[in-house]
């Protein structure tokens, strides 16, 4: 017996549920998940809310909640639509390098964080100040990084776009 070929409809449904399931294994909620899986997948750059609801398989009201959420971790912005009282959701064709350009302040402020606390509580045994200088440095090391990082980042995207003609992942590419 052949084995059925998945439909466009049923792929782009398994993938945001396969999205959701790691989503919520690192600890986020599953609808989230489900509405990132699908603005992934969503044939437009903009949708309205009832769009994802319907397509993430998830509730209207379990969309405004996620949206607020994901809007502060970076993954997606409103934007306005002309003929419509309500805003549309976005998400960036570049969501994952916006992370590695943003993380910058995170970094930074975790830096701080160490170095306060290095130099505010002079009674810290040596395996608590190793963990603290530990933090600084890494933070203080992988910020001097990020320049080279978005740049080998852009580069890469470049060469890619560049080549109009190079051929797709396969299933057996994986």
């Amino acid at each position: 017996m052949a084995a059925r070929t998945q439909t466009t409809g049923e792929f782009r449904d398994a993938f945001v549920a396969r999205f959701a399931a790691y989503w919520q294994s690192q600890g986020r909620s599953k609808s989230e998940g489900r509405i990132v899986g699908y603005l992934l997948v969503a044939d437009r750059d903009a949708v309205d809310a009832e769009e994802i609801a319907a397509g993430a398989g998830v509730s209207r009201g379990s969309v405004s909640q996620a949206v607020r959420a994901l809007r502060e971790l970076g993954f997606v912005t409103l934007v306005d639509a002309p003929d419509r009282r309500s805003k549309l959701v976005s998400m960036d064709e570049d969501v994952w390098g916006g992370f590695l350009r943003n993380e910058r302040s995170y970094l930074r402020h975790q830096r701080d964080l160490a170095a306060s606390a290095l130099e505010r509580l002079p009674d810290l045994g040596p395996s608590s100040r190793r963990r603290l200088r530990n933090m600084h440095d890494y933070m203080t090391w992988l910020d001097g990084h990020h320049d080279t990082l978005l740049e080998q980042w852009e580069d890469y995207k470049a060469r890619r776009d560049a080549d109009d003609e190079s051929p797709r992942p396969t299933e057996s590419d994986a």
